[in-house]
């Protein structure tokens, strides 16, 4: 499957002609079509994975914001439930399996996607790391991206691999992918540890503590993003902001070119995955080993 043949979906939109982004002009039907041209990039970050979805039923404008890991009254059937192992009778989280999962949330007004980052499949043994770089006023863009580069060397450092994408808010998120062996306790320790040791090393530029992270010209390091049921938002998610920007994987080679954290957006996105279809994520679960 390639951007240039999308994939079909079973889900009818009512109203695809509603505004998700006013001032954009982008309809429901055109987050639809986005969807599916990034779909075959972007399905190993949120099939089978417990998601937390930000709702805005009548668009980035509006009022209403729902941030929901539950099911909701009226929920399209391909949005599924899946109880948690360690809260069997609580209630149930959410996943989606397929590409009609995905245009479900669509209808739903999900405007942004949070997986876990683990699968259902193994849900004590996460199979990704994420640091989420957070800059403050006045960081310059160029800084956070020499926080990116340092973060690669530290995790290259102990064999683990790197990969980076735009935010789509404030900054860049750094993820490494994890053969499932560690548990959530050992990742997030993990994520600490990189964190604080960046902080320790140059505290006049990174914080580990999210306390301090209004102090202006410092980025805050977010490691809160690996423990069990906190979320990151997905690779190729749009954001609920204005521009309709999504979070974009990219090459580290391309990151210079970056003119800052919302700069790939709804509209730009397909057509650079048309002239460049090469995925900068193509290896990326290839590239995994156990955290020790």
């Amino acid at each position: 499957m390639s951007p240039r043949h999308p994939p079909a979906s079973d889900v009818s939109l009512t109203h695809p002609d509603r505004l998700y982004w006013p001032d954009e002009g982008v309809t429901k039907q055109a987050l639809a079509d986005y969807y599916a041209a990034v779909w075959p990039f972007m399905a190993p970050y949120v099939v089978n994975r417990p998601l937390a979805l930000l709702r805005l039923p009548d668009g980035i404008k509006s009022h209403q914001r729902f941030f929901q890991k539950h099911a909701w009254k009226g929920m399209n059937p391909h949005i599924e439930e899946i109880a948690d192992p360690q809260d069997a009778d609580g209630e149930k989280l959410l996943h989606i399996g397929d590409f009609n999962g995905l245009v479900a949330l669509v209808q739903s007004a999900v405007l942004e996607i949070h997986p876990w980052g683990v699968t259902t499949d193994n849900w004590e043994k996460p199979d990704m790391i994420t640091m989420d770089l957070d800059p403050g006023q006045d960081v310059a863009w160029s800084a956070v991206i020499s926080a990116a580069l340092e973060l690669k060397t530290r995790l290259e450092s102990r064999g683990l691999a790197a990969f980076v994408k735009t935010s789509g808010g404030k900054g860049l998120h750094v993820v490494t992918p994890l053969a499932p062996k560690a548990g959530w306790v050992e990742v997030k320790d993990f994520a600490h540890s990189l964190a604080e040791s960046m902080s320790a090393d140059a505290p006049e530029k990174y914080l580990a503590t999210a306390t301090k992270a209004k102090r202006g010209g410092h980025i805050y390091i977010d490691y809160l993003r690996n423990g069990r049921g906190n979320t990151a938002v997905a690779a190729y998610s749009t954001r609920a902001r204005s521009g309709a920007p999504v979070s974009m994987p990219l090459d580290w080679a391309d990151l210079n070119e970056v003119t800052g954290p919302a700069a790939f957006t709804l509209g730009n996105v397909p057509q650079r995955l048309e002239t460049r279809p090469e995925d900068p994520w193509g290896n990326f679960f290839d590239a995994a080993v156990p955290l020790e």
